[in-house]
């Protein structure tokens, strides 16, 4: 059992239990009296007062209808922080949607200590690029949206960050926190991004205006090195690569982002590497139209959670990373430790492709993306090396779930000279729906419900992967959908219907 504490609210949150059966409910207690009953593996207490205990308590029952309590303990909310509301003396900044923000709201950051929060009221307030430094809150409250500008001089100087698997320099991110050294442990901690209004970057008009100014500085690059540029997924893939996100997240410990709308980076949207127990909950995670909008990416990270959230995202949702190629090799920080439940939306949970320094212990549960070709897709290349291994899958409603070795995009770059360990995936009572959204478009493969592919050649094959209790629709026109399934040792078919 895990729980976010804040002044007004407590959120308790836990894993689902590989082998219950569907369904299970939980009565949750606030002071020895029952409020609200929940099948979800999280709840929220709202409403509280600060500086008060209170007494907390979940179970569920069990064979014998016995109470078997998850969590029952005392826990105590925080006393109210002094409000820095950036409207205010001696800040003044202006909620006009017009007017810089930038110098006023980093002002108020700088002066924030760990009794005070950042506080942006009802407005928008336009800014460049802004630091968070430890022991620090963020608050944005309803009607309030932090909005960040599509001007690229806002986001200079540029900084060490990493895009695509490559650490290189980028512009600036919207919210930074941290600085990126993977030869570092965690240098950033305790911060806090929450409330009720939203979060939103410069958008496709930043994308563009980022790739037009860095083509013109690349371009003797660019020309030097046709070949390079041929084997990019697209002619401005290099260009683009030096773009901010939304909120960029390096070497940081504890941070928290909730109830938020996020979104509309010029590239990804929470972006976090060497980074440990990053929690985002409660938040609508969206950037249509935004060439690589990923929505919720650990890069290198470990011990993070991705919970109760609604995406709306242009590219993945959530896509888990670790590094590409001879670098991510080289670096060697795997992602591991990642839980995803009750999610909805879009775009799809991706492994890689990404992945060179290792991903494992992913735990994906209770998702429903039927507006997603895919539900989990883990994609690597035969150039990524490293490795995928102990993924676990459960109590999802998905068009389709993959493993895919051929994965064709982000393969520039030298090879790590072997190839992708995949071994332990596991999917356990899953519903394919038949239909496919007609908002998406992709290759056939990517239609087939199951589609495992495994490296060709012996001892090269995806190891020990379990399809348990799933039920595949038919399609609409009738048909029985297909399953394809190559280069797979040690594969399970428990009990999968179709109808």
């Amino acid at each position: 059992m895990n729980k976010i504490v804040f002044e007004d609210q407590i959120i308790l949150y836990w894993d689902k239990e590989w082998d219950l059966a569907n369904g299970i409910e939980y009565t949750i207690l606030l002071d020895g009296k029952e409020v609200g009953k929940t099948v979800k593996t999280h709840f929220t207490f709202e409403n509280l007062q600060s500086d008060k205990e209170y007494k907390l308590a979940v179970y569920r029952l069990g064979d014998n209808d016995e109470k078997v309590y998850l969590f029952d303990q005392a826990v105590r909310t925080p006393k109210a922080k002094n409000r820095i509301d950036v409207s205010k003396p001696p800040y003044n900044a202006v909620g006009d949607g017009k007017t810089l923000n930038t110098k006023a709201i980093q002002k108020a950051m700088d002066d924030c200590t760990e009794s005070d929060c950042v506080y942006i009221p009802s407005g928008v307030f336009m800014t460049g690029a802004l630091d968070m430094h430890s022991n620090m809150e963020l608050y944005v409250d309803k009607g309030g949206v932090l909005q960040g500008t599509a001007q690229v001089k806002d986001y200079t100087p540029k900084i060490w960050s990493r895009f695509e698997g490559e650490e290189m320099e980028c512009y600036r991110s919207l919210l930074n926190i941290g600085k990126l050294d993977h030869t570092a442990g965690y240098t950033t901690e305790n911060i806090v991004i929450r409330g009720k209004g939203a979060i939103l970057g410069g958008g496709v008009a930043l994308c563009n205006a980022v790739c037009a100014l860095e083509t013109k500085l690349l371009k003797d690059f660019l020309e030097n090195n046709k070949e390079l540029v041929a084997s990019c997924e697209r002619p401005d893939t290099i260009p683009k690569r030096r773009r901010g996100r939304l909120l960029n997240i390096s070497n940081c410990k504890n941070v928290i982002v909730h109830g938020l709308e996020i979104g509309m980076g010029p590239s990804w949207n929470i972006h976090f590497i060497y980074s440990k127990d990053v929690i985002t909950c409660g938040c609508y995670i969206r950037s249509q139209g935004v060439s690589n909008g990923d929505g919720w990416d650990p890069d290198s990270s470990e011990d993070c959670v991705c919970f109760n959230n609604d995406f709306a995202t242009h590219d993945d949702g959530i896509a888990i990373k670790s590094g590409k190629n001879p670098e991510g090799n080289k670096i060697n920080r795997p992602t591991k430790n990642i839980r995803v439940f009750d999610c909805r939306g879009r775009n799809s949970v991706a492994i890689g492709s990404e992945l060179s320094g290792g991903i494992e212990n992913v735990y994906v549960w209770d998702c429903d993306y039927q507006e997603s070709n895919l539900g989990v897709n883990i994609k690597t290349t035969t150039k990524r090396g490293g490795y995928v291994k102990n993924i676990k899958v459960k109590d999802c409603r998905f068009v389709g779930i993959g493993i895919r070795t051929k994965y064709g995009c982000n393969n520039d770059g030298e090879s790590s000279g072997c190839l992708t360990e995949i071994e332990n995936i596991h999917f356990q009572d899953i519903y394919f729906y038949g239909r496919k959204p007609e908002h998406v478009i992709c290759p056939e493969n990517y239609r087939i419900p199951i589609y495992f592919e495994g490296f060709d050649g012996e001892g090269n094959e995806i190891k020990n992967v379990t399809v348990k209790n799933c039920v595949l629709e038919k399609r609409p026109d009738g048909k029985t959908q297909d399953i394809y399934i190559k280069n797979v040792k040690g594969l399970t078919l428990e009990n999968v219907k179709f109808q």
